[in-house]
């Protein structure tokens, strides 16, 4: 039976550097692509130990982390998704940042997901803020490395009530697994109020 557990201060501190492997290890498959290593990781994590807000969702299988979801208030991560959201009319204080779901691919299809983001959203929820957004990486439909059987997100995504926000499209650098330097990526932001 898998436990999908909320952490907060001191458990979700520990979790992060399992985080941080299950976030090589995901993203590493389309549509990221990411070809991450754990000292990046672990200096990208630290919002989440510097924020009293942050929060860490994981879904463990006797005691082993096999899912993570992550959230902190948007100001949080201003330097690199403020701009984006500039146009939206919202202040920043107002919108929780659910930033990654994670999840192993032979745990998915068991409602996990739902569980990932039904606990970011009663977090923000009781933080007062009113708004919840993500962002997605924008790749193009024939994009060399997608597989065969790839099935994006968005119909998951658009049933748990989130939209993609027109020109809210955040750049973010990394290196491709098929690339031998970082390149700029686009994010797609989407949104849902609370």
């Amino acid at each position: 039976m898998i436990r999908v557990a909320r952490l907060t201060g001191k458990d979700l501190a520990a979790a992060l550097p399992d985080v941080a492997r299950l976030r090589i290890e995901v993203f590493r498959a389309f549509p990221y692509l990411y070809d991450g290593d754990l000292a990046y990781e672990e200096a990208y994590l630290q919002v989440y130990r510097d924020s009293d807000a942050a929060i860490v969702v994981g879904a463990f299988d006797e005691g082993r982390l096999i899912g993570a979801a992550t959230g902190t208030p948007m100001e949080d991560h201003a330097d690199e998704f403020g701009a984006a959201l500039a146009g939206t009319g919202l202040a920043l204080e107002r919108i929780f940042y659910c930033a990654e779901s994670v999840l192993l691919p032979d745990y998915r299809g068991q409602g996990i997901g739902h569980r990932f983001f039904d606990l970011r959203e009663d977090h923000a929820r009781s933080l007062g803020r009113t708004h919840c957004a993500f962002c997605g990486v924008v790749r193009p439909a024939d994009h060399p490395l997608r597989p065969d059987d790839y099935r994006p997100l968005d119909a998951f995504w658009r049933k748990r009530g989130y939209a993609p926000v027109e020109g809210a499209v955040a750049q973010f650098r990394w290196k491709d697994i098929d690339q031998s330097h970082e390149t700029d990526h686009s994010l797609q932001f989407w949104m849902r109020a609370l």
